[in-house]
Parts: C-alpha cells; sequence; structure tokens
C-alpha cells in the first residue's frame, strides 16, 4: 500500500514537473506579443488541411496582419488590452474618454466591495501604461514602439491583464442577474467571478469578453476559426451592434490580434 501511495506521489510530482517544463518552454520560446505577421502565415500550421486552408483564403480577404500572443491562458485579456491601446494611439478621441474612466474605475470597483489596498498597485500600473500612448505625447511610430515593449514587460503586461480581470469580476457583480443566465453549470455568479474570472491563466469565454467590452464601452470583432461548416470563418460582434474597434481571431483555446485591411 505505501509503494502505492509513494508510486502516485511519484507520477503527480513527474506530471507537475513536466507541465512547469511545458510552461517555462512556452515563455521562453513565445513572446508575451508578437511582431505583426502576415495572416497567411498560419498556412503553415495547417498544412494539407483543406477546411483550414480555405478559411484563412476567406481571412486573408478581410485582414492584412495578425500578432500572435502567448498561449497562457491570459491570451483573451492580453490582446483585448494591446489592440485597444493601440488604436488609441492615433485616435485622441477615443483615448481621453478611455483615460477618464481608467481613472475613475478604482473608485467604482471600490464602492462594489473591491479592497482599495488590493486595486491600488493593479491600478496605478494600468494607469501608467495608458499614459504611456498619450497621442499628445509623441508620434505614433514611437507610441507603438514603446506599447510593444510594454506589453513584452511581464511585469506591466500582467499587471493589466489583471487589473482588465477586476474590471471584469466587477462588471458581472454589477449586473449578476443579467450575466447568470450566461453562467453553465451550477456556478454562482459570486463563485465563477473568484474561480474563472480573477485568477490569472484562466482561459475566457463569451461572458468574460461581453463583460469587459460592456464595462470599457469598446466594440470587439471576433473572428472564429473551427471546423465548422463552410470555407468562411464566421465573425461575432460583441456587444451586438456596437462598431468594432479590436479585432480578434479566435482558434478553440485562443485568442490573436487582427489587423482589418
Amino acid at each position: 500500500m505505501e509503494n502505492e501511495q509513494n508510486d502516485n506521489v511519484n507520477r503527480d510530482e513527474l506530471i507537475m514537473q513536466q507541465q512547469r517544463d511545458i510552461e517555462r518552454e512556452i515563455s521562453d520560446t513565445i513572446p508575451l506579443v508578437s511582431e505583426k505577421l502576415p495572416v497567411n502565415c498560419l498556412n503553415a500550421e495547417y498544412i494539407g488541411d483543406a477546411v483550414f486552408t480555405s478559411k484563412i483564403e476567406d481571412l486573408s480577404a478581410k485582414y492584412s496582419h495578425l500578432r500572435r500572443t502567448r498561449p497562457d491562458g491570459n491570451c483573451f485579456f492580453r490582446a483585448f488590452a494591446y489592440a485597444y491601446l493601440e488604436h488609441l494611439i492615433s485616435n485622441k478621441e477615443d483615448y481621453d474618454k478611455f483615460r477618464q474612466l481608467g481613472e475613475n474605475s478604482k473608485d467604482k470597483l471600490v464602492q462594489l466591495g473591491f479592497p482599495s489596498f488590493t486595486l491600488e498597485d493593479f491600478h496605478e500600473t494600468f494607469m501608467e501604461v495608458v499614459k504611456r500612448v498619450d497621442p499628445s505625447t509623441s508620434n505614433p511610430d514611437i507610441l507603438s514602439e514603446q506599447l510593444h515593449k510594454i506589453f513584452n514587460d511581464q511585469g506591466y503586461s500582467d499587471y493589466v491583464v489583471v487589473y482588465l480581470r477586476l474590471l471584469t469580476s466587477g462588471k458581472l457583480q454589477e449586473e449578476a442577474d443579467f450575466y447568470q443566465n450566461f453562467i453553465e453549470g451550477n456556478f454562482t455568479i459570486e463563485e465563477f467571478r473568484h474561480q474563472e474570472v480573477e485568477p490569472m491563466y484562466k482561459e475566457s469565454d463569451h461572458i468574460h469578453i461581453i463583460a469587459l467590452c460592456s464595462a470599457l464601452g469598446v466594440g470587439v470583432r471576433v473572428e472564429y476559426m473551427d471546423r465548422g461548416e463552410g470555407g468562411t470563418v464566421k465573425a461575432h460582434d460583441f456587444p451586438e451592434g456596437q462598431t468594432p474597434k479590436v479585432f480578434l481571431i479566435y482558434r478553440p483555446g485562443h485568442y490573436d490580434i487582427l489587423y482589418p485591411k
């Protein structure tokens, strides 16, 4: 019996070690956010796959480039933040509104019951990143370069992700009756927020996207590339009817950033 328990422990340790090795390899080889790449670079992943090849062709007709994000469970939040801040670099009016919303967001979360001391550092870093892309401070090329550097700095990048997760959680709490309808299984809103939204490395679903877009007033178009019928990629706008400012591609379990032609 003791040997069996030891075998189980050793097996568990081995699995955990393998997991850590995989995570280390991912972090060593894949940047948090890549440089811009042509959309047809996706073909290299689907050689000989007629379904995906035709869908990549369809996507290439609408989008010129993409940026890959690290597949670490935070890809939706990281892709969203990068893409929207990149949009703000050349849109002063949108920038001013977003900066004001960002400044006020901490007080709103405190009113919802989030502890101020928990929010302080994350909000401060989030606003520091927002201020670094102020269109009135420099030309777009320099700000874009700066944004790319910031988002590939794990400290800054992860703090932005954490703060967006908290804003998403706050929106779910604020409109709990509405969002409860979207939750599968027996989760309460409270459980879902604490287990599936606030922790890092938890993957995002429709409910995360709808809540974040609503909290920030930002439209997002997600292009879904899967094995669904037809040779076209289906687009979904969040919230419905709002002009998208952020464009993402979703492949099962992962989001990257897209650039319309």
